[in-house]
Formats: C-alpha cells, structure tokens, sequence
C-alpha cells in the first residue's frame, strides 16, 4: 500500500467517455483520485453524489477529481449519465492501476471471497506526490474528509 510522501503511479486510463487520461498530465494541480467497487451500487452511489454535490469545494480547492473502478467504459458511462456526475470516471477493467496504488484486495460478502477495489481514496499533491491516503472511507463521510485533506 502507497504511503504519503510516495509518489504516485502514473497511470493511463480511459475515461466515461473513452478518452485517455493520463494522470502525469494533471501535474501542477491537486488530484482525488478515489477508487470504488463497482459503478451504480448504493454505497459507491452515495460517495459520486457527494463528490457531485460538493463539486464547487473541490473546485474552490483546485482539486481534480477522478473516480477509478473495474468497470467497463459503457458501465462508468451510464454511472455518469443516470445520476449527471459531471467529473471523471475511469474503467481499470484490468485493475492495474488499483494493483500499483495496493486497493486490489480480497473481499468477502455473504460468506463468498472475491477480488475488488478497496474503497480508498489518495491525494496527490501538484508534485505527484501522495500528500494523504484515505482507507476504507465511508460513502456518506468521504467528501468531509478528502475537503478536510485538501484545505
């Protein structure tokens, strides 16, 4: 798992609309890049509305936000589209980059074990240095402390 003061992983992804973004790109800026389960599910729901929601502290923060899952293109597409995101969502389908940043973990549910992103959130410094690593965060508590970490 990345720690603060590490630099971040660059990574090239396609975004909700199929366009690459390469994260080297957005040095010079803070970045959120927070990695969630799956696209429309209530607790990953809950965390992109909040993001949506607060989009004007984000802004007022000069962080850019992206949203990274194991999701195919047309699936963070339709995330996006139904609840009118409006920021960046990224398909890992392959989850290399949430293996690089250590969030590709084991996870069990109803007594069945499976991989899947780890609900954990980083904040990188213009730098691309790693300034805050946020784990397991709650849907409804996320957007209270990733503003908290950018102020």
């Amino acid at each position: 798992m990345l720690s603060p003061g590490d630099t971040a992983p660059d990574f090239t992804l396609p975004d909700q609309h199929g366009n690459p973004v390469k994260l080297s790109d957005l040095r010079g800026q803070k970045v959120v890049v927070y990695f969630y389960p799956k696209a429309d599910t209530p607790g990953c729901t809950i965390q992109a509305c909040g993001i949506r929601d607060h989009q004007a502290d984000y802004d007022a923060a000069g962080a850019v936000v992206l949203g990274v899952s194991p999701d195919p293109v047309k699936n963070v597409a339709k995330f996006d589209d139904k609840f009118d995101l409006g920021f960046t969502l990224l398909a890992d389908e392959d989850h290399s980059v949430a293996e690089s940043y250590g969030v590709w973990v084991e996870k069990s549910m109803y007594g069945r074990k499976y991989m899947g992103n780890e609900r954990t959130t980083f904040v990188i410094g213009p730098d691309g240095v790693i300034a805050d690593v946020l784990r397991n965060v709650k849907p409804a508590e996320h957007d209270d402390l990733v503003l908290g970490a950018l102020s």
